[in-house]
C-alpha cells in the first residue's frame, strides 16, 4: 500500500492544526492520537515524525521529502526517530520502554529534533506504563512523543493526563469507498465492487483495515465461517468442526465478526435494519424465536471473553463456547 494524508481527507483537518501549532512553536512533547483501527494513525504519525525532522519544508504543513532528513526517513533508516509497538506478544514490555526511555534522554544524532512513536499505547503492561511515566514526566525539549490508541480501549489515566489527545475522525461512507477503491485498483488482480463494499462493512468503515482484508482473502473466510454457522445451527456440524474457520480467523477477529452479528440481531429483534444483509436470513429467523433480551446475552459473552483476551485464551475453546450460545437460541435446542 502507498498513500499519504494528502489522499486521505478525513485526516486533513487534524493535519492542519498539529502543523501550525508546530510552525508557531506550540507543539505539544506529548500527542496521543485516538481514533478507530484502520482510519491511518500509523500513517498519521509516520508523516507527523517526518516533518518534525524535515529541514527543507520551511514553513510548508509537509515535509519538503528531499532533503537529507526526509531521504533517511524513506530509506527507514533515520537514527533520530524510533517506534515502539508490541514484539512478541500482544502487550508493550518494560524493556521496551526502557530503551524508549534511554533513547528519549540522549541527543539526536543528524537531525535537530527526535520522535518516538509508541504504537498500540493501549498495550502497555502495568510496569511499561509505570516506567513510560517517568519520560512522560521529565521531557526534553528536543523530543516528541506521540502515542498510538484505538478508540475505546482504556489507558492509564495517568498516562493520558501528561498528554495532548488528538481524535482522529474516521472517514465518510464516500471518502472511505473512493480510497479503497483506488488502492484497491492498484492489485494485480482487484477485487470486484461488491467485494470490496463488503470489506468496508467488515472493518467497520475503515478503509485501511478493509484494504488488509482484501489483501488477506478476509471477506471469503469470513463467507466460509457464516457457512459452518448455518449448518451448526441445523445441527450438521459438531462444534469442533463448526469452529475451524473462526479459529483461522483469530479469536479477536471472531469476537469482532460475531459482534455484528449480534448488533445485527438486536436491531432486527426492535424492527431494524441489519447491516450485514448476508446473515440477515438466519438472524431474521432467531429473532422469531427469541425475545430481544437474548441478542444483549450474546453482547455480553462477546465483551466477557474479549476482556480476557490479554490472558492468552483459547481460542478454540472460547469458539466453541460462543457458538453453543448461539445454538441456544435455536428453539429445539431448548426443548432438549
Amino acid at each position: 500500500m502507498s498513500s499519504s494524508i494528502t489522499s486521505m481527507p478525513w485526516l486533513t483537518d487534524a493535519w492542519s492544526r498539529l502543523a501550525e501549532r508546530w510552525l508557531s512553536g506550540r507543539l505539544p512533547h506529548a500527542i496521543l492520537l485516538e481514533g478507530p483501527d484502520g482510519i491511518g494513525k500509523s500513517v498519521f504519525a509516520r508523516e507527523l515524525a517526518q516533518r518534525l525532522v524535515c529541514e527543507g519544508a520551511g514553513e510548508a504543513i509537509q515535509a519538503c521529502g528531499h532533503c537529507k532528513q526526509c531521504e533517511l526517513v524513506a530509506a527507514g533508516t533515520h537514527p533520530d526517530i524510533r517506534t515502539y509497538q508490541p514484539e512478541d506478544s500482544k502487550v508493550i514490555k518494560v524493556d521496551q520502554v526502557r530503551a524508549l526511555g534511554e533513547f528519549a534522554v540522549a541527543s539526536p544524532q543528524v537531525a535537530h529534533h527526535k520522535v518516538i512513536i509508541l504504537d498500540s499505547a493501549d498495550q502497555l503492561n502495568i510496569n511499561a506504563a509505570n516506567a513510560l511515566l517517568k519520560t512522560l514526566e521529565e521531557p526534553n525539549r528536543d523530543v516528541t512523543l506521540i502515542l498510538l490508541q484505538q478508540s475505546g480501549r482504556p489507558l492509564l489515566p495517568t498516562i493520558r493526563s501528561r498528554c495532548q489527545s488528538v481524535l482522529l475522525a474516521g472517514p465518510t461512507l464516500e471518502q472511505a469507498q473512493a480510497w479503497l477503491g483506488t488502492q484497491a485498483a492498484l492489485e494485480e488482480s482487484p477485487a470486484d465492487a461488491e467485494t470490496q463494499a463488503r470489506a468496508l462493512r467488515l472493518a467497520s468503515g475503515a478503509p485501511i483495515r478493509a484494504l488488509a482484508f482484501l489483501a488477506q482473502g478476509h471477506v471469503e473466510a469470513v463467507d466460509q465461517c457464516l457457512e459452518n454457522f448455518r449448518q451448526f445451527l441445523k445441527s450438521k456440524l459438531p462444534p469442533e468442526d463448526a469452529a475451524r474457520p473462526f479459529v483461522k480467523l483469530g479469536l479477536e477477529t471472531t469476537l469482532g465478526l460475531m459482534e455484528r452479528w449480534a448488533a445485527d440481531l438486536a436491531r432486527i429483534s426492535v424492527g431494524g435494519a441489519p447491516e450485514n444483509p448476508e446473515v440477515a436470513d438466519i438472524l431474521g429467523y432467531l429473532t422469531r424465536q427469541n425475545p430481544p433480551h437474548r441478542a444483549h446475552g450474546i453482547l455480553a459473552h462477546i465483551a466477557e471473553v474479549r476482556a480476557g483476551l490479554t490472558y492468552n485464551l483459547n481460542a478454540e475453546l472460547e469458539t466453541e463456547r460462543l457458538l453453543l450460545h448461539w445454538l441456544d437460541l435455536m428453539p429445539r435446542r431448548r426443548a432438549g
